[in-house]
């Protein structure tokens, strides 16, 4: 059963111009979208910023997590020309910020790493005034692959955590929470300098001092840009939501993430991962 959202969710149904030509020209270019595919609270108000959220590697996830409103099963076979096709997309859109994210392939050898970084390398040859945020899966762990989407050189590398480390064996069973955090470590520390950053949902039945804690494992591997938003239930399939938390709730973990040295933290209720992106990079 779907609960009743409190008044501070909800949002107006997307029904603008910018909103009918930027799915339009998605698509006519054969892209996706995660604002669409995980139907995200925030598309309208995205969509007529004229941003969006691309998905990479098709629409079907090899992961089956039971929070999340993507497709999951076998998904189809790379598409070596989607990088060139998004190119042309940001270029029609005039944008000069982009976020680059994908479904998570375990089919893969390499995760999905070397299309992201093509998609990377042609945006800084391309469009080099665009910057370029990638948000990532865990990769299974290959360091290689890891390494691979570093060297092309995105501005900002996130991988999300999701969930507190007690919810994944239920929640996210084909995760790892140490490997997530060993991910966001490798990044860190990396010579590049990308910026590192993180994410995850509360709602779904965390103690609040689960959630300081994962602060303290967040900033203790160097990530330095957060995002904390209410998690939705997408339908009445998914997991319940266990608590809406208040707005107020929400700007207090903004503060104890500061405290701890976060240089970014966005949270609220209708936070996402690639919420305002661009304005807080």
């Amino acid at each position: 059963m779907l609960q009743r959202k409190p008044d501070w969710l909800k949002v107006p149904l997307p029904n603008s111009r910018e909103f009918a030509e930027m799915r339009g020209l998605l698509g006519r270019l054969d892209l996706h979208s995660v604002c669409q595919e995980a139907r995200c609270p925030n598309m309208g108000e995205c969509f007529r910023a004229g941003t969006a959220t691309f998905l990479i590697l098709g629409n079907t996830c090899t992961r089956n997590c039971r929070y999340c409103n993507v497709a999951h099963g076998r998904p189809a076979p790379v598409d070596e020309a989607e990088p060139e096709r998004l190119v042309e997309a940001v270029r029609a859109m005039g944008l000069r910020y982009i976020v680059i994210t994908s479904v998570t392939r375990d089919d893969l050898p390499d995760g999905g790493a070397a299309i992201f970084a093509r998609c990377i390398e042609l945006l800084r040859n391309e469009i080099p005034d665009c910057r370029v945020e990638v948000l990532i899966p865990d990769l299974q762990g290959n360091w290689g692959s890891l390494e691979r989407v570093l060297a092309a050189g995105p501005h900002v590398l996130n991988h999300n955590v999701e969930v507190a480390p007690r919810l994944f064996g239920e929640l996210r069973p084909q995760g790892d929470y140490a490997l997530s955090l060993g991910l966001l470590r490798r990044a860190g520390a990396d010579r590049r300098n990308a910026i590192t950053k993180s994410g995850f949902m509360i709602g779904l039945g965390e103690a609040r001092g689960e959630i300081l804690s994962l602060l303290d494992d967040l900033a203790a591997v160097s990530c330095t840009s957060l995002t904390i938003g209410q998690y939705l239930q997408p339908s009445a399939g998914h997991w319940p939501v266990a608590k809406f938390y208040r707005p107020e709730e929400f700007e207090g973990l903004r503060l104890e993430a500061l405290q701890r040295g976060f240089k970014s933290v966005v949270s609220g209720p209708l936070v996402r991962s690639s919420y305002h992106a661009a304005k807080y990079a």
